[in-house]
């Protein structure tokens, strides 16, 4: 069996739009005008979605505001009760000691029997007063009231003291404490009461609220200054990896090797594995173009030479010469169509539906063979659908022109394989094993009566290669021709 390039009718078939450029982009006659000189304006203007520095301050700030808020609050209103409360228990124990220090005279009316410590309840307008009012008696005032009665409640029934505001009859706004007491030697429920001015309490909240104010200020201002630390700190590993990609550029380091944190080593990874993948590339691309100048360099110099003596056999010459040429142009341009749609991404492509795709273009040219797919109903591999039918078409086709009438693909014979096999069979003489490694030469033909140019086999172990398979050939022992074992990598899961 010898080999054959893939027929226009298989590749109208698979690609009915005709060829297209390596991964999809436009001719070069398409290109706008303009548009390479344009190539750094679109680099410099790509879109972003705005500074990390900015999100994490700005988050970072928000917090801050809203948790010294919350924290403010919450501290003012505990302050606030206990200084309520201290100021409450003031004048409770002033109370204490005017109910200590209470008597009753011969004449049923209170006095005390010392007088009281705090020498605020002698000045006039201090601040700080006292009262004691009984039914069927004057009020009891403190110095400090000089003239003035407080306007106590007289319908209080408390033994214990109870708390509350009262604004005095000359607009001084006052926090009382009061309690009943029946007194010994008396009948009378006498209405004890002290009085502290809101003022001294007010001036006190006033200085906790200015500490408190200033307090978180600057405990704000030194957490935002952190915050600023932090970020520009721990954005410092991606400002070293912009300063190494920098250094590729235009120092041209190949690889980012400075050590960086766990967190973007991965990225770092990646990235290295980019540039290597994109060496890779590059250097495939100058070995495609070394070996196609080596390949038309023989034929061009025959040409030449044969012109250049004017040779009677020119006519033949430039015929045999030019078909070598078209030869070796369709074995490198089909390369470079793989190696093009490789770098576009990670494909998919269900291969029974290609092989399917495949057998109804072939059977159109070769109506008479019998073509049979068997195998897994759905197995997809890492290739792009238009290079496995190229491949396909051309060990399909090879099998329907060199076999004995029959054909059978087997669809991922080995399931349990890390590669996807598929196996394609013919009935025919088939190939002796000592020369089977032929027929992966560029032009080598074993059957030079049928039409061809002995490239199939050669393109199909190219592709194979180039997307990480391989080719084998065998002898079937079902049809007993020739088995071709085309090895394809799997897709991924997901």
């Amino acid at each position: 069996m010898a080999t054959a390039s893939t027929t226009p009718a298989i590749r109208a078939a698979s690609d009915p739009a005709g060829e297209r450029p390596a991964g999809g982009t436009a001719p070069l006659s398409e290109v706008p005008q303009g548009a390479a000189a344009r190539g750094a304006d679109v680099v410099s203007a790509a879109p972003h979605t705005g500074s990390i520095s900015r999100r994490i301050l700005m988050i970072a700030a928000g917090w801050i505001l809203v948790l010294l808020t919350l924290g403010g609050v919450a501290l003012d209103r505990t302050l606030t009760s206990m200084v309520s409360n201290q100021f409450d228990e003031q004048l409770a124990q002033s109370l204490r000691g005017m109910m200590a220090s209470a008597e009753i005279d011969p004449l049923g009316e209170v006095f005390f029997n010392r007088p009281l410590g705090d020498q605020r309840f002698l000045e006039p307008n201090s601040g700080f007063y006292w009262q004691i009012n009984g039914d069927g008696f004057a009020p009891y005032p403190s110095r400090s009231l000089w003239d003035t009665p407080l306007p106590i409640r007289d319908d209080v029934r408390a033994v214990q003291p109870i708390f509350y505001d009262l604004v005095s009859e000359n607009g001084e706004e006052l926090r009382v404490a009061q309690r009943t007491v029946t007194l010994p030697g008396s009948d009378v429920e006498w209405q004890f009461a002290v009085a502290g001015s809101r003022a001294d309490l007010e001036e006190q909240l006033s200085q906790i609220r200015v500490i408190l104010g200033w307090s978180f200020a600057v405990l704000g201002i030194g957490l935002f200054v952190m915050a600023m630390l932090q970020t520009w700190y721990g954005l410092g590993p991606l400002r070293r990896i912009r300063m190494a990609i920098q250094r590729i550029r235009t120092a041209g380091a190949n690889r980012v090797t400075d050590p960086l944190p766990l967190e973007v080593q991965p990225m770092v990874e990646e990235l290295n594995a980019l540039l290597a993948h994109s060496e890779r590339q590059a250097e495939e691309a100058r070995t495609h173009a070394g070996n196609l100048a080596h390949a038309l360099k023989t034929p061009l110099t025959v040409l030449t030479n044969a012109a250049s003596a004017h040779a009677p056999d020119l006519d033949t010459t430039v015929l045999r010469e030019v078909m070598t040429m078209r030869r070796q142009v369709e074995h490198h341009l089909a390369r470079a169509r793989a190696v093009g749609r490789r770098a576009v991404g990670h494909a998919r492509t269900d291969v029974r539906e290609a092989a399917q795709a495949v057998e109804r273009a072939v059977s159109r040219l070769y109506p008479q063979v019998r073509f049979d797919i068997d195998g897994a109903a759905r197995s997809e591999v890492a290739i792009e659908r238009q290079d496995l039918e190229e491949m396909l078409g051309n060990l399909i086709e090879n099998a329907a022109k060199y076999g004995g009438g029959s054909v059978f693909v087997t669809v991922d014979a080995d399931p349990a394989a890390d590669q996807c096999a598929v196996w394609i069979e013919d009935d025919g003489a088939g190939i002796p094993e000592d020369r089977r490694g032929e027929l992966f030469t560029r032009g080598a033909r074993l059957d030079t009566e049928k039409p061809g140019t002995g490239l199939g086999l050669a393109i199909v172990r190219d592709v194979a290669e180039i997307y990480g398979g391989s080719i084998a050939l065998g002898e079937s022992e079902d049809l007993g021709g020739l088995l071709v074992i085309l090895n394809l990598p799997r897709a991924k899961a997901g």
